[in-house]
């Protein structure tokens, strides 16, 4: 069985990302004192003694008002409960129990799952035991005291929670592929997601800006496992103002350096955008592997060359990421959605590749018979002594040769491409440090000193 989920469950703006921050030890989920900031649900790995499990964070949930993104809000946090092996209902300590405790708790009472009540802002210890009290009206058993800020009273509540979830010797974890769903606002990420899963995971709407927060959900396929990590859509830095957004773009960028495959989606109906050039940049930058998502491929209308000039824009528009594979889809009716996974093990294949020393210097070798390092007007020619592997993700390839400075940017992409001719790397950057004779002296001498 996969890991446990414990859903947090709660009206808006209770605490219930800074108590998931808290439990996962991790400050991700965004923590803003506005409602609604959490929309959908969203997974932190957490442990406790010898127990591992996944905490989902969920929106505000209210029942009684069907305004704005409530009633999906609603949904999400159903959905989450409905999968989990246990729940935790995070009321607020300094309010006192509302009329919207009692409502959430009597729902909370029809489902299967246990629950524990965890009365937040109890920053006083001998003050909160006195707040959890007035919580036993709401019959879901003993209220406990904590503090998501400071911490205190989650030990005494991860050791109820614990005695609720499997052993670790029922779980199979199998290794994920983590693939990261970046675009600008409103390009169709969220619908992506939801088409993946099968069912309404991720919040959609034609309002920018829905998905705040980076929200995994993890699928199988063909005995695979891939952790597909939606993220907030990202505009221009003039156009964000501080605050949701401005921590949702954060959270996109952090989630995109953990990727082992970004997903950019363009919008095929207004075709690469600079934004999408930047953010194909920060992609390259980070070193992860890319495929590129041309969405709402069914609303473009479309004669015999309308494919090959899609093509063409992107290789001039986007060529320093030329090395990503493209798909064309539309995740609104699912056209070619599952063919993207194909592409991602390919592009998540080549990122954690490896290639023995000798076959580099194959490579090497035949690059410079058939184009010769440049010859400076002093006589002065660049020569590559020979080039090693040195890390994956992405591929780094260390070549020492007798002074960088010899070989011009031509040469050096020269030197990429026929990598890449000869040994693929397809999806995935590839970076090449060229090292001259004095680093290589140096490392010897540091070599000689440690063996000393």
């Amino acid at each position: 069985m996969p890991l446990p989920v414990v859903a947090i469950i709660g009206r808006p703006n209770v605490g219930k990302s800074t108590i998931v921050n808290r439990l996962a030890g991790v400050q991700e989920a965004i923590v803003f004192d506005e409602p609604g900031v959490t929309r959908d649900r969203t997974y932190k790995r957490s442990y406790w003694r010898d127990r591992e499990f996944l905490v989902v964070d969920t929106g505000g949930l209210v029942f009684d008002d069907d305004t704005e993104f409530l009633p999906l809000i609603r949904e999400q946090a159903m959905a989450a409960l409905a999968e989990a092996t246990a729940a935790i209902f995070v009321v607020d300590g300094q309010t006192g129990p509302t009329g919207g405790d009692h409502e959430i708790a009597e729902w909370l009472r029809q489902q299967p799952v246990p629950v524990l009540l965890a009365v937040n802002k109890c920053e006083s210890v001998d003050q909160g035991v006195i707040q959890a009290v007035d919580f036993w009206e709401l019959g879901l058993g003993e209220p406990y005291p904590v503090s998501g800020i400071h911490g205190s009273g989650t030990g005494d509540l991860l050791d109820l929670l614990v005695e609720h979830l499997p052993s670790m010797d029922q779980v199979d974890e199998t290794e994920e592929i983590k693939v990261a769903i970046a675009g600008r606002p409103n390009v169709g990420k969220s619908s992506l997601l939801n088409a993946f899963v099968g069912e309404n995971r991720a919040i959609v709407s034609p309002v920018s800006g829905t998905t705040r927060d980076a929200i995994d959900m993890v699928v199988e396929r063909d005995g695979k496992t891939y952790r597909l990590i939606d993220t907030a859509g990202i505009r221009k830095k003039k156009n964000v103002e501080y605050g949701p957004e401005f921590f949702g773009i954060n959270r996109a960028f952090k989630a995109i350096a953990r990727a082992d495959v970004v997903l950019l989606v363009i919008d095929a109906i207004d075709g690469v955008t600079e934004q999408d050039q930047k953010l194909a940049g920060r992609v390259a930058d980070e070193g992860r592997a890319c495929v590129l998502v041309i969405n709402k491929w069914d609303a473009v209308e479309k004669d015999a060359h309308t494919i090959y000039e899609y093509e063409r824009d992107i290789t001039n528009r986007l060529h320093f990421v030329e090395w990503a594979q493209n798909i064309f889809i539309s995740a609104k009716t699912g056209q070619r959605v599952e063919k993207i996974l194909e592409l991602v093990n390919v592009a998540a294949e080549q990122h954690r590749r490896r290639v023995t020393t000798s076959v580099i210097n194959e490579v090497l070798e035949d690059a410079a018979r058939w184009h010769s390092p440049p010859t400076t007007r002093g006589g002065r020619q660049g020569k590559i002594y020979y080039g090693t592997q040195v890390s994956t993700q992405p591929p780094s390839i260390a070549l020492f040769v007798n002074d960088p400075n010899l070989f011009n940017d031509g040469y050096r992409r020269y030197i990429e491409r026929q990598f890449r001719q000869a040994l693929g790397f397809t999806g995935t950057p590839l970076r090449l440090f060229w090292r001259g004779k004095k680093v290589r002296e140096a490392e010897r001498s540091l070599n000689r000193a440690t063996k000393v």
